[in-house]
């Protein structure tokens, strides 16, 4: 399939808070046959174009003045059905490429990439594929063979004991205190003093405060039998 097939009526939208960048990727893209493509200048803009567009292709900048690009893609791997999202951006560095692929981009392509090669990242992507500059392909599949970082919220989790765990595990699923105690064949004060100790590791003042770490850092209250 040539690439003036594959774009034929694939909407596209394109997120950077340059027009001028926006208008050259539109015109670039149109004049092989994309269309109709949409622009947005921020990450809340381009979100809430993805709802009115249903675009087939989303080309999403990393900076966004004030906003972040890999929130417009976390919002994008969040949708059922997923437009197929390709970062355009100046920050060509391996740590951003990597960061882009982790949060759902399948495509990086520098600005300074020629114009027939974003051309061939879109169709790439378009179509179940990826794309990246072969400068950068070794150094991303390294860096992303290597388990990713823990995020703060896991480091705090990480510093409870197995038992404390236990409890913030049953905090998640809505069991009060008592019930915890039950649960545990543990005594009332004993069950307390865990959570005190739980509430200050996480440096929070409530229950409520510690359920949400535990939900950042990815615990669910169905892990809990």
């Amino acid at each position: 399939m040539g690439q003036n097939s594959l774009a034929m009526g694939r909407r596209v939208l394109i997120v950077d808070d340059h027009k001028s960048v926006a208008e050259a990727v539109a015109q670039l893209l149109g004049g092989v046959g994309w269309g109709p493509i949409t622009s947005a200048t921020s990450a809340s803009e381009g979100l809430a174009a993805l709802e009115r567009v249903r675009p087939d292709v989303v080309i999403v900048d990393l900076r966004l003045g004030d906003s972040d690009g890999i929130q417009v893609l976390e919002g994008i791997r969040g949708r059922r059905n997923p437009p197929a999202a390709l970062v355009l951006t100046a920050m060509g560095s391996v740590q951003d490429a990597v960061a882009s692929v982790r949060a759902g981009a399948r495509g990086f392509v520098p600005k300074g990439a020629r114009p027939h090669e974003l051309v061939q990242a879109v169709a790439a992507v378009a179509a179940g594929g990826g794309w990246m500059p072969p400068n950068l392909l070794g150094p991303v599949f390294t860096e992303l063979l290597e388990p990713a970082p823990p995020t703060e919220w896991q480091s705090l989790v990480a510093s409870l004991t197995a038992r404390e765990r236990e409890v913030l595990e049953l905090m998640v699923a809505g069991y009060d205190r008592p019930a915890i105690a039950r649960r545990l064949m543990i005594s009332l004060n004993t069950a307390r003093t865990h959570t005190k100790n739980i509430l200050s590791k996480l440096g929070v003042h409530s229950s409520l405060e510690a359920v949400s770490v535990a939900l950042r850092a990815g615990l669910r209250p169905d892990e809990v039998a």
